[in-house]
């Protein structure tokens, strides 16, 4: 299993590069050339979720990016530091907006759903100590030229 890894500053201008690390690599490690653009898209919006997430919360900490490639599948995981309110922390009594960002809210929610409509196999996991967004494709074993 090979992995890359990749941290940046909480920055729009380093999404770009997150994606453009994220398509060479899926490609070396056999991702079919028609999702490529799939892949591309998904680590964008991931990038750009973790990137609002960290700015709107005030975390200085970096973006994870974790390029994973096993033997036939190829996963990235876009981990952040923002903390998020677990179930049942919310304080009782508060009105819809008190305490809460409902346009933040909303947009991740947007890029949530764009990214569950590009990859097939998603997973996000939340908490106090920050959230990962893992996706996979699977890959074709590469043909060894004679």
């Amino acid at each position: 299993m090979a992995t890359v890894e990749l941290r940046f500053s909480a920055l729009p201008e380093h999404v770009r590069t997150a994606r453009l690390v994220a398509a060479a690599v899926a490609r070396r490690a056999g991702v079919d050339e028609a999702v490529l653009d799939e892949v591309r898209l998904a680590v964008g919006e991931a990038c750009t979720r973790a990137v609002g997430l960290h700015q709107s919360s005030g975390v200085s900490a970096p973006v994870r990016v974790a390029l994973i490639e096993d033997e036939k599948q190829f996963s990235i995981e876009v981990g952040d530091e923002a903390p998020r309110a677990v179930p049942g922390d919310r304080v009782p009594g508060a009105r819809a907006g008190e305490g809460d960002d409902l346009e933040a809210e909303g947009e991740d929610e947007m890029g949530l759903a764009v990214i569950s409509g590009l990859v097939d196999d998603v997973e996000v996991t939340a908490g106090e100590s920050g959230g990962l967004i893992r996706m996979s494709w699977p890959t074709t074993p590469a043909t060894l030229l004679p």
